[in-house]
């Protein structure tokens, strides 16, 4: 069985505004108790109804099968009908083939306007249809090798090339306007549909038997059960509408949680775990001098280079920096110090000061670092989970801003196995429990590591971060005691909500393509931190 709601012949299409006596429907489509009164005497006194348009046109309603639909849908629902679909389609002209159709087709005009001898310039042709009519019945004309340039084609002299022509277009168009269409060749119709010229219409009208809870008159169903039913006998009386449990029910207007913002917060929950605290990282806007001079990063460094990040125009150069930091950390590139010998260059104080988008949270570290050596050292877990900004070229896995989860600790007399260590138990708090290390260069981090994790979701190996201890180049000019290292780490946020969550193109995750309800409907993120 069927619902009827669907779309309605368009014998002679009803008002689309609503009707002076429609009202409500007990099951929330709208009513027209005149039809539905009418309808359920028929049904009673006349048995089936055959064809629900037929029986509109008996009635001397033929325009109102629009209206009949919510009516069939309502009493269907109430089960005081059943229904059926009866398909319907027919061949009509086009708002376009209309005018072909009495004028003829754009070629036969055209062939038209030419003499039965001689030649007409193509320009006065063109000033007696449309331009547009006169491109297409030319084209349609050469095509159908009607007519033909005299001469050199470059002379805009057009003739006619055959002493008459059959116009199966109009008489095609005419056919399927008298209804007809049986009788057009089916070579032409193929050509009226390619051409736009003539469109099929499809709709639906309804077979109506009696349902299995079919009456003449609907019962008004009680709905809710009120305090006033229950303090008398009144409840026994009526009858009361069976609840649907296989509803929806309304979907509620309500905020979401970006994909990215949960896996952050899983994320989160997992180093103040491990016992970090977080860095404070409201500065999107960074010196040179924290985001490179103090990493320990050449002022000659492809990264600083304007393809690579981003320069703020206004204001150009940061206002303060430690004087005494900046005077180390110069020495430092210059001479080297601590066991090293520095770059051997001369480093220059308006580099340092330029401002631009932070293309690391590393930035961030480096503070944190240089506030923990101002006072007497204790050790120290850091993370932060923030927006970077590189100039990349975009593609499906990179973007020009993203997030990027850091992690460190400071501590005396830290080794390479305490960052393994600690690493492997930070993914293994993930779900991955197979990690790897590969040797890696990082201007700040000496040794360093790039990261890889075998990913069950997708089957293979996969490269996660970066990480490292940062070089004593970095941490003696902070005045940090020399037993004091750093281990840290850093991975991309997007490409692990990419996983959980199984996008391949990162646009789909963030930007203006990305799709409001799958930001409304992503289920929560939750690792498996108790894997083995």
């Amino acid at each position: 069985m069927s619902s009827a709601a669907a779309a309605a012949k368009p014998v002679a299409p009803a008002s689309s505004s609503a009707s002076s006596n429609s009202s409500s429907g007990l099951f929330g489509a709208p009513a027209v108790p005149e039809l539905e009164t009418l309808l359920l005497a028929s049904l009673e006194d006349n048995g089936p109804i055959a064809d629900s348009q037929e029986w509109l046109d008996a009635q001397g309603k033929s325009g109102e099968h629009d209206k009949l639909i919510p009516v069939l849908s309502s009493l269907v629902m109430a089960k005081y009908i059943d229904t059926k679909p009866i398909e319907h389609s027919r061949v009509g002209v086009s708002a376009e083939g209309e005018q072909y159709r009495v004028a003829g087709a754009p070629e036969a005009q055209i062939w038209n306007l030419l003499p039965a001898e001689g030649s007409v310039p193509q320009k006065s042709l063109e000033e007696q249809v449309s331009k547009a009519l006169f491109q297409l019945g030319l084209n349609q004309c050469m095509s159908k090798r009607w007519i033909e340039f005299e001469g050199d084609k470059k002379a805009g002299l057009l003739k006619r090339k055959v002493a008459a022509i059959t116009d199966d277009v109009q008489s095609g168009l005419q056919a399927v306007h008298d209804g007809h269409v049986d009788s057009v060749d089916k070579a032409v119709l193929d050509v009226l549909k390619k051409r736009g010229l003539v469109s099929t219409t499809a709709w639906k009208t309804f077979t109506i038997t009696k349902g299995s809870s079919f009456a003449r008159v609907r019962k008004v169903l009680a709905t809710d059960l009120t305090v006033d039913m229950l303090k008398g006998d009144k409840w026994r009386e009526l009858d009361f509408k069976e609840y649907n449990f296989d509803a929806a029910g309304e979907v509620q207007k309500h905020g979401a949680l970006h994909p990215l913002m949960k896996v952050r917060a899983a994320f989160r929950q997992i180093f103040v775990e491990m016992g970090f605290e977080e860095m404070p990282t409201n500065n999107f806007v960074e010196s040179s001098f924290w985001n490179f001079d103090t990493l320990f990063q050449p002022q000659q460094h492809p990264a600083r280079d304007a393809h690579d990040t981003f320069f703020v125009h206004q204001p150009a150069a940061t206002l303060t920096l430690p004087e005494e930091y900046v005077q180390a950390t110069k020495q430092m590139h210059e001479r080297g110090g601590f066991g090293s010998v520095g770059y051997r260059y001369d480093w220059k104080r308006e580099e340092c000061e330029k401002n631009i988008l932070r293309t690391h949270t590393t930035a961030c570290s480096s503070r944190m670092l240089y506030k923990l050596s101002q006072g007497p050292f204790t050790p120290r877990r850091y993370f932060s989970i923030d927006r970077v900004f590189r100039n990349e070229t975009l593609d499906a896995t990179h973007l020009a801003e993203f997030y990027q989860i850091e992690g460190l600790i400071a501590d005396r007399n830290l080794t390479l196995g305490d960052l393994i260590g600690t690493i492997s138990t930070f993914f293994k708090r993930i779900g991955i429990t197979d990690v790897k290390f590969k040797p890696a260069y990082n201007p700040y981090t000496e040794p360093s590591m790039e990261i890889f994790g075998y990913s069950p979701q997708l089957n293979k190996w996969m490269e996660l971060g970066n990480s490292g201890m940062f070089r004593p180049e970095m941490l003696r000019p902070m005045g940090l005691p020399e037993d004091v290292r750093v281990i840290a780490w850093g991975l991309g946020l997007e490409r692990q909500t990419m996983l959980v969550y199984g996008i391949k193109n990162i646009r789909d995750l963030f930007g203006p393509k990305v799709k409001l309800d799958i930001i409304s409907s992503n289920p929560i993120c939750r690792f498996d931190k108790y894997q083995k």
